[in-house]
């Protein structure tokens, strides 16, 4: 009987097909971890949508619960006149050019990046505060 008749039999360390019977036997074992890891993550899978479904029908417990929602009542706008800087307020001087004091500038942004999101927040707020400097976009960007 030869190695043909017999595929379950690993042919001879000397023989030519060799490299390619490591080759099938690696292929068969990938194939085996990947349907053992398929079933692994089926499993979790399943896990995860009985969790949601749970939540689901707990929030919706939830919400049944709560009492009927009421229509907002609408906010009014506040009016002109409230909107104006008094004249006499204090620490503005008096007069046709009466001006708010200016924002501090930002401060420095020394790279790091945890304290990113802190400098971009206090420049988009500089920028909002000094709307008369930055008319465009452009200037804001090269600000």
């Amino acid at each position: 009987m030869s190695q043909l008749d017999n595929p379950d039999t690993p042919p001879d360390a000397s023989a030519p097909q060799d490299e390619a019977w490591t080759c099938l036997l690696h292929l068969e074992t990938q194939v085996q971890l990947t349907q053992a890891s398929l079933i692994h993550h089926t499993t979790e899978l399943s896990t995860l949508r009985q969790t949601t479904d749970y939540i689901s029908q707990s929030l919706q417990a939830l919400l049944e619960r709560l009492p009927p929602r009421t229509a907002p009542s609408p906010v009014a706008e506040p009016s002109q006149a409230a909107l104006a800087v008094p004249a006499a307020a204090p620490g503005v001087p008096a007069g046709p050019q009466a001006q708010l004091p200016h924002p501090a500038l930002p401060n420095t942004y020394n790279g790091d990046h945890t304290s990113g999101e802190r400098f971009f927040q206090s420049c988009l707020t500089y920028i909002h505060l000094s709307r008369d400097a930055f008319d465009s976009d452009v200037l804001k960007i090269a600000w």
